[in-house]
């Protein structure tokens, strides 16, 4: 996949570490010029030196430290990647944050709360902010960092995986108001990384968090979990043009033959794989879920 996102712009959010930091050297190495942004500036201002080394002729690098559950600070960002981009090719929503770790009876309302707006408003933001620009473009692409709460229950992680699982049916419901217009929309899940959340998960102890999540969190930290660079890699692909057409769509970086899916195009536009669906009785080869 060399260079195959020349000359294009792309904002990426909370990638001064952990996947977001390795999302932007793939961007770099693929040929795009970025702008990300993240809460703690000191961070931000060691990935945008890193970058800045790797980047190479015609290829600019910016940061701006920004709060993506702020519509100003949204805003300031979008407006700075255009004044300086004069174009808007892609975004890629990756700042996310963990969340009170707990019962939902017991944690604190507030940080509730808090997840929501980062984890899912702040991705409703970015994307009301670039839309107008990727419709005036008529094609454009949105790359939305998911989890492992999208999929299935995690105990005492509630405002993690309600967010996460928000995430995805928006982005399923954004692809079908965007699809006339060429703009891709997708949900990328890296699967367990080894990153401060991990960290967190960890930190939090079995008696607060759950045994079996505690004892999972302890052997991925062990064994090193799944690679960044293979979320990396798919968040190229999904920003690229090798992935026209592909909308709607949530892909395991790790987990799904990702790199294969534009041979199968017509497949997934008039099926519902790699989407959040219902389960009825007769999906299981049961009978008796139906009315007569």
């Amino acid at each position: 996949m060399d260079r195959i996102l020349e000359n294009r712009c792309a904002i990426i959010t909370g990638a001064s570490r952990g996947l977001g930091a390795e999302i932007a050297r793939k961007y770099l190495e693929a040929g795009a010029s970025l702008m990300i942004c993240a809460r703690n500036e000191a961070d931000l201002d060691e990935s945008l030196a890193a970058l800045k080394r790797l980047a190479g002729g015609g290829q600019s690098v910016l940061a701006l430290p920004a709060d993506i559950s702020k519509s100003s600070d949204v805003t300031a960002l979008v407006g700075e990647a255009l004044r300086e981009f004069g174009r808007l090719d892609i975004l890629v929503n990756n700042a996310g944050v963990a969340g009170p770790i707990g019962g939902i009876d017991s944690v604190d309302w507030q940080e509730w709360l808090r997840t929501i707006e980062v984890n899912l408003l702040g991705a409703v933001l970015l994307c009301r902010a670039v839309l107008p620009h990727l419709r005036q473009a008529g094609r454009g692409k949105i790359v939305q960092l998911s989890g492992g709460g999208a999929t299935r229950p995690l105990p005492y992680l509630s405002a993690y995986a309600a967010s996460k699982a928000a995430v995805i049916r928006f982005v399923e419901t954004l692809a079908e108001e965007t699809r006339l217009q060429r703009i891709d929309v997708n949900a990328l899940a890296p699967g367990p990384l080894d990153t401060r959340m991990l960290d967190e998960f960890i930190a939090a102890g079995p008696e607060k968090i759950g045994s079996e999540f505690h004892e999972r969190s302890v052997r991925c930290k062990r064994e090193g979990g799944i690679p960044l660079r293979h979320g990396a890699d798919l968040a190229v692909f999904l920003g690229s043009s090798l992935s026209d057409g592909i909308t709607g769509k949530l892909i395991s970086a790790p987990w799904d033959n990702w790199r294969a899916l534009p041979a199968h195009l017509d497949e997934l536009n008039r099926t519902d794989i790699y989407s959040l669906r219902r389960i009825v009785p007769g999906d299981r080869g049961l009978g008796w879920g139906d009315t007569e």
